[in-house]
């Protein structure tokens, strides 16, 4: 089977379903490696990584570092949307969040990079100069902040991304404004400025390997604070 048109990480994913649904994978086994998709498919290995990580995403594939990814669930198709629906309650622990994005983003930064052009570096441009400008007003420090990675979100092209993520930053922007709390202004305008640097020499694997050390970092610090925050009238600890 070789992929050849247009959307290519939906075709990946119709793929790795019909493997699911014929029954030529079962539940609890090892499904190929990422190269022997490469292989198979014809496709980039940010796209078969894509693919993967939606259905990681919906709880029907699992990956173990240094193990390789397995089915867990063969159930593809009629998920109950009530169920599956992204809200404020799972985005409440911020570290989840973040993990979320560690997952996607840095991907997102490779796939944004083959379609990067002046408008794109432009946009991000803006977006930095508002997280310096609004430095010491939280709010819309972090607003600017999203909205940096909602240009790289988008412009990789491939809408279960961009709108995925949308809906995370929505839903938790609250909790990344009490997160800048803690971690203050610099920290994020320094990842934010490296990245910037990346687009402009169009340099995907240090835009990729920028983004999951500012994410990594994060999740590192925050488990490390144990943070205790209120959220509207109630106390969260931060995991």
């Amino acid at each position: 089977m070789k992929i050849k048109t247009v959307n290519i990480t939906d075709q990946v994913v119709e793929y790795l379903k019909e493997n699911i649904e014929s029954g030529k994978w079962n539940i609890g086994e090892k499904i190929p490696s990422e190269n022997q998709m490469v292989m198979e498919l014809g496709v980039s290995r940010s796209s078969i990584r894509s693919a993967l990580q939606y259905l990681i995403g919906i709880g029907v594939l699992k990956s173990y570092q240094g193990k390789g990814t397995f089915l867990i669930n063969t159930q593809v198709e009629n998920w109950d949307e009530a169920e599956y629906k992204i809200t404020s309650e799972d985005c409440m622990d911020i570290c989840k969040v973040l993990e979320f994005r560690k997952i996607l983003e840095p991907g997102a930064c490779v796939l944004a990079m083959e379609n990067c052009d002046e408008k794109t570096v432009a946009a991000l441009e803006v977006y930095l100069e508002q997280m310096k400008e609004f430095k010491g007003d939280r709010a819309k420090f972090v607003r600017a902040d999203l909205k940096f990675h909602e240009v790289i979100s988008r412009t990789s092209g491939n809408p279960l991304l961009e709108k995925s993520l949308h809906k995370v930053f929505l839903e938790s922007r609250k909790n990344h404004e009490q997160m800048n709390e803690l971690f203050g202004y610099e920290t994020g305008l320094h990842y934010h400025t490296e990245i910037l640097e990346a687009f402009k020499n169009h340099d995907a694997e240090r835009a990729r390997d920028v983004m999951e050390q500012h994410l990594g970092g994060s999740i590192e610090t925050l488990k490390m604070s144990g943070k205790i925050k209120d959220r509207e009238g109630g106390t969260e600890k931060i995991k």
